[in-house]
């Protein structure tokens, strides 16, 4: 068993009466729903978490590009003077 305020009940009544269905099948679709909600939003959170360890991945990566290209371009200078 469970309780329902009254007042939420009659928003739940006057929606029922106007989409033919019954309180059960009223209750099992919102229920549906909510889970479907917290399943998408736990999805959202996930790729939310992902996206920003990723992030750091590729500043990391990034930073590595940079000082790899300023090795690149001091090699000339390097050679020039050891000739």
């Amino acid at each position: 068993m469970i309780s329902i305020p009254d007042s939420l009940l009659q928003e739940v009544d006057g929606i029922i009466a106007m989409e033919k269905l019954s309180r059960s099948q009223f209750v099992r679709d919102a229920m549906r729903s909510c889970i479907e909600d917290r399943k998408r939003k736990e999805v959202r959170d996930m790729m939310r978490r992902g996206y920003q360890e990723m992030a750091n991945i590729n500043m990391a990566l990034a930073e590595e590009g940079l000082s790899a290209d300023a090795d690149m371009f001091e090699m000339p200078t390097l050679l020039a003077e050891r000739e």
